[in-house]
């Protein structure tokens, strides 16, 4: 049975609604190897007492002859906890204040295990240097086992959609494994998960007992009715009779449970389970407390480590992809086509990525028109999906090979990236089959919880951190399409729109900069047509831009690879040249000058057309400025000796 579908079932929800009417903070009950009395502060007087202690409601707290528990009682300032005789034998009394009440709960000592919690000390220091999610689990339910004496102890992990996991064991070697086994929700309800943010550890000494009922003086001026006493804080507080039968059909007599907490959510738990009745005591709850508490920031510190490590290598990954697009024509191209690909950062079986208007593909992928008609559904938006089947019945009937779906909308006109997974199937094994077959009504426990193994059809692979990382993806995708349009836009600037060379503003933005000429020289040819209006007037505008194409050809073609040549506008244009020392740069001109003149066929005429070119050689550390200027003036003096020459 699929996890996610049983968090949906009607009969897992109807038992959810139920626990939480049960009330579990207000039972009137406590367990029954205890003594719990509420004491009114003011008076310190007995107001509220366990029946097995009913002698003590309205008498003085002060008689039990502890100064520091009436101390405790009145100011709620405690060692906690406090040794007291209490009828003839030593016990710990545990205060903690509620609705105006000092509720003093006494537990008889437990010989032979007064020093148990010393271990505890080893067990932090050998965990603290373990590096590893698994090995600490792992290693902490052995520690844990060997202090406590449990039969088994296990470490539990809760999935998204509540129901939870054995993720760590240690175990008597009779005791049939639960190790990677699932359980649902309902087995730990909402409220009881509340409770153990708040109380890091819960002991239920044995798994028969009824409870005893809390009574209160009549004429108390605090608390009129026991009933309503909130022991959410009490370590004595009794047992749902439906986590007793619970228990019971495990084969439990006793449990300890500890709480694995991260900012606030209760994102685990450590269970001990006995088949004998054991009671830990209240120093060693204490010290596993604080165990507890240890592992659960461990947790979360490795966590993070692995999260921080995971996200440098995936931004790395993604700036190496990204960073081709800025000089590429095709992007779907540049993000399919080279050695890493977007399948790289967003695992997936296929991949379609639509920008522009123009779709690539690569990998395994449905027909073109299904998984365009699935976008045409989804209107632009995002969509994530592990289970098509069950939550897009729609879209899973167009892409009938698809077990997940991952859309990620680039923009507002269509560009998207889809990624495709099939179907991953795999065997779910659960704590006992969770279902009604196993139970003897609808809200009883489950009698058995022997390992129920099925098989989970029509998923995918789980999307998880993936999920945000394609989203990061495709923030960085639009803001690069963004920035790649923007430099395109400033390229175009600076480009002539006839014939895409450089234009007047880029040439002077380069002879604006303020350093002088550097060691390798600097040289300019300013090239005019000799009589282009001519052209113009004679074949037409049509054939003067043909012209005006081909020079610009003829001068790419026969300048050096490291020249820049310039359209100024009509018919003049620049050829920039660096690093000219030691160049003969006037025969340069002379081969342009010359490719220049020859017959230009456009359509069926044959035109011919002319140049003069004005050459300046600046000197080493000589000012930019002016080099225009003196290369435009040299190019008159050519036109007025006679045209189609260089001079300088």
């Amino acid at each position: 049975m699929d996890p996610a579908v049983f968090a949906v079932d009607a009969d897992e929800l109807r038992r959810l609604e139920e626990c939480a009417k049960e009330p579990i903070r207000t039972p009137g009950l406590i367990q029954s190897h205890g003594v719990l009395l509420g004491v009114d502060p003011g008076s310190a007087v007995v107001v509220v007492a366990s029946e097995n202690a009913r002698e003590w409601l309205g008498r003085p707290i002060g008689e039990v002859g502890s100064g520091s528990l009436e101390y405790a009682a009145r100011t709620g300032n405690a060692v906690d906890p406090v040794r007291v005789d209490w009828a003839g034998q030593p016990a710990d009394a545990v205060v903690h204040h509620v609705a105006g009440l000092a509720i003093v709960e006494l537990e008889m000592v437990v010989v032979g295990n007064e020093y148990v919690r010393t271990g505890v000390v080893g067990a932090i220091q050998r965990l603290s240097v373990v590096t590893s999610i698994a090995d600490l689990r792992r290693e902490a339910a052995v520690e844990i086992r060997t202090i406590t004496g449990f039969d088994r102890v296990m470490l539990y992990r809760f999935h998204d959609d509540g129901h939870g996991e054995v993720v760590a064991e240690a175990r008597d070697p009779e005791l049939e494994p639960y190790l990677g086994l699932h359980f649902p929700a309902s087995d730990i309800p909402v409220q009881a998960r509340e409770l153990y943010l708040t109380k890091v550890s819960r002991s239920i000494v044995s798994t028969s007992d009824p409870g005893i009922p809390l009574l209160a003086l009549g004429d108390s001026r605090v608390l009129e009715d026991a009933r309503l006493l909130d022991l959410s804080q009490a370590e004595l507080r009794s047992v749902s009779p439906y986590h007793l039968a619970y228990m019971r059909n495990m084969g439990q007599a006793s449990t300890m449970s500890l709480s694995i907490v991260d900012q606030g959510r209760l994102v685990g738990m450590i269970t001990c389970a006995h088949r004998t009745e054991r009671r830990l005591p209240v120093l060693l709850r204490r010290s596993l407390e604080v165990l507890a508490t240890q592992i659960s920031m461990q947790l979360a510190s490795i966590g993070e480590i692995e999260r921080l490590r995971h996200a440098v290598e995936v931004r790395e990954r993604r700036a190496a992809l990204l960073a081709p697009l800025y000089a590429s024509d095709d992007i779907p191209a540049a993000l399919l086509g080279g050695p890493k690909t977007v399948l790289d950062l967003v695992p997936a079986d296929g991949v379609v990525v639509r920008i522009d208007g123009r779709a690539r593909v690569a990998g395994r992928v449905p027909p073109r028109r299904d998984f365009e008609r699935v976008l045409e559904i989804l209107d632009g938006a995002g969509f994530s999906s592990e289970c098509l089947r069950l939550d897009r019945p729609d879209l899973a009937d167009l892409l009938p090979e698809v077990a997940g779906l991952l859309v990620i909308p680039l923009d507002a006109e269509g560009d998207t990236l889809a990624f495709f997974r099939g179907e991953v199937a795999r065997e779910i094994g659960w704590l006992g089959d969770p279902g009604m077959t196993n139970r003897a009504d609808d809200l009883s426990p489950r009698t058995s919880f022997s390992a129920w193994r099925r098989s989970v059809r029509d998923r995918s692979e789980a999307w998880g951190t993936v999920l945000d990382e394609a989203g990061e993806l495709g923030h960085e995708l639009q803001t690069a399409l963004q920035r790649r349009a923007e430099a395109r836009l400033a390229e175009l600037a600076m480009r002539d729109s006839l014939t895409g060379l450089h234009n007047r503003r880029y040439l002077v933005e380069r002879l604006e900069n303020p350093d002088p000429v550097g060691p390798d020289g600097k040289a300019l040819l300013f090239v005019d047509l000799d009589d282009f209006k001519r052209i113009n007037d004679d074949y037409g505008h049509d054939v003067g831009d043909a012209v005006i194409l081909e020079v610009a050809r003829r001068l790419l073609a026969h300048s050096r690879a490291t020249d820049v040549v310039v359209r100024l506008g009509g018919d003049e244009f620049v050829v920039l040249c660096d690093g000219v020392r030691g160049a003969d740069v006037r025969t340069l001109a002379g081969r342009i000058v010359e490719a220049v003149a020859a017959p230009i066929v456009v359509g069926a005429q044959v035109v011919a057309v002319t140049a003069s070119c004005g050459l300046v050689v600046a000197d080493v550390g000589a000012p930019r400025s002016g080099l225009l200027e003196a290369a435009d003036a040299a190019m008159y003096r050519a036109k007025r000796a006679g045209r189609n020459r260089v001079s300088d």
